[in-house]
């Protein structure tokens, strides 16, 4: 009985080191007592039976390696730039925990997990181009948990109006930019352990300095002060007659220049600038100016603008001229269509879309305002807001900036009068608004009174629209703003 107990054994032993190099498995130490005992019992039929059940007994399991990958973020989109990571190789993550933010040709979004695991590898470096559908990231998940076989998740913008993204599905929302992410991220701080002071309870960069002083006891240092040193007192006056010692100049070096050129490839905004102002150049501009007397509405705007900030909202001289706009694209809407590429076709749209050419630091966007035609000015003035802010923060979304169908550009607030927009495809009109100036015009009596006088610059599909109807329609829509109660009227 000895001998084949012995033998059992051994036959037991190879099976398991046989079960071990197939699977990879980790076996812990069997006792040898407790399986001489159990082999004294069983037959050799039985032996399998045997091995399994100690093999289940004995075996711990690692978690699994997933693949995270990109997946369609929409629009047609191919691929996208990695602008910045919130992790690292062998950061925890959970899920909904934001990964990456990403820039395509039409808004930045963010990445955000699926899974519990460990980061074990990152697959492309910031401002690297990444493929729709090829992995981000590898993640090591928890043994116990489930592995979800989907895709990554996009995360929209936080302040998004009427979206809820995946951190308050979970409870744990928290508005801050990437830069101030990363400085958290920097210094081991979690985001849902700092007290934002921003609106609607933003953390700012302020926030995570005052947290980090109060975790070390460190003093932020006070702004640097430069004492200022009184000139020597003059030399004693030299006797008459005496000539100063002539200095011969000394001889300064050349600056050498060691500066480089850099070429890189155009990457997310600037390469979709390309693409559209590419098909801009098939269209024939037709261009019209004229300019406004905007005295009336400078004196409407001083009013009404203190009602407008005690509900919270900035008013603008933007949001008459958009309203003012839609009314008169109601007496011409050929001027609020679209034509298709081989301009075969023209569309007319129902909503006015009216987007707002933004200068922001990634580039040139233009978000747009929804249905204008149903909204007042308030309203109007109250998505502008939303839209700044979001442009400010990089984080406007693609349904902010797609379904455009008439644009005004705001170029007049940085500078300028005249200006020669570029239709954006596949819309037909566009205007550029130069800066409001005091100037002297004549009054009803012939006197000269002072004015503000904004210049318009207009650029029309001349395939489609005429000359005469872009300047009725700018006659309509300057009458509107020289006169803002006769908008009262037409208002719905």
């Amino acid at each position: 009985m000895a001998a084949v107990t012995r033998g059992s054994f051994s036959a037991l032993r190879r099976l398991l080191s046989q079960q071990y190099r197939r699977r990879c498995f980790r076996l812990q130490n069997l006792r040898t007592d407790r399986s001489l005992q159990t082999l004294t019992f069983m037959c050799g039929k039985n032996l399998p039976m045997l091995s399994r059940r100690t093999l289940h007994s004995t075996v711990v399991s690692q978690g699994p390696i997933v693949q995270f990958k990109l997946s369609d973020i929409g629009e047609g989109i191919m691929e996208v730039t990695v602008k910045e990571w919130y992790v690292k190789e062998g950061d925890r993550v959970s899920q909904f925990d934001s990964i990456c933010e990403v820039q395509s040709d039409k808004a930045s979004v963010t990445i955000t997990s699926r899974y519990d695991g460990i980061i074990r590898r990152l697959y492309y470096d910031t401002d690297a181009t990444a493929l729709v559908g090829k992995p981000l990231v590898d993640i090591e998940t928890e043994s116990s948990s489930e592995v979800i076989q989907e895709e990554d998740v996009v995360e929209t913008p936080a302040i998004a109006r009427e979206e809820h993204t995946h951190q308050e599905i979970k409870g744990h929302k928290t508005q801050a930019t990437p830069a101030v992410r990363r400085l958290a991220m920097e210094n081991n701080i979690k985001l849902s352990e700092v007290v934002g002071t921003g609106k609607d309870g933003r953390i700012l960069k302020e926030d995570i300095l005052n947290f980090l002083a109060k975790q070390t006891g460190a003093i932020l240092p006070p702004t640097p002060f430069q004492e200022i040193q009184t000139p020597p007192p003059a030399s004693a006056a030299r006797p008459v007659g005496t000539l100063p010692a002539i200095k011969p100049p000394l001889a300064t070096p050349r600056p050498v220049f060691t500066g480089k050129d850099v070429t890189e490839p155009l990457k997310g905004f600037h390469k979709a600038m390309v693409k559209t102002m590419t098909a801009a150049l098939k269209i024939p501009h037709f261009g019209y100016c004229d300019e406004v007397d905007l005295s009336c509405l400078v004196a409407l705007r001083d009013e009404l603008k203190p009602l407008a900030e005690s509900r919270g909202v900035k008013l603008s001289y933007m949001p008459f001229f958009i309203k003012a706009a839609s009314i008169g694209l109601l007496n011409f809407p050929i001027l609020n269509a679209s034509v298709d590429e081989d301009c075969q076709n023209i569309t007319y749209k129902a909503s006015h879309n009216i987007g707002l050419a933004m200068d922001t630091s990634q580039g040139l966007l233009v978000p747009n305002v929804k249905n204008v035609q149903l909204l007042s000015v308030f309203q109007i003035a109250k998505e502008l807001n939303r839209l700044q802010t979001l442009g400010s923060a990089g984080q406007l979304g693609a349904g902010d900036l797609s379904g455009g169908t008439f644009t005004l550009s705001n170029i007049g607030s940085i500078g300028g009068t005249y200006a020669k927009p570029v239709i954006l495809p596949p819309e037909v009109a566009i205007g550029a608004l130069g800066k409001i100036q005091v100037l002297p015009r004549f009054g009803p009596a012939g006197q000269v009174v002072p004015a503000h006088i904004m210049k318009v610059s207009w650029s029309a599909d001349h395939r489609i629209i005429d000359g005469a109807t872009m300047c009725r329609f700018s006659n309509l829509w300057r009458e509107y703003l020289e006169n803002p109660s006769k908008m009262i009227l037409d208002l719905k």
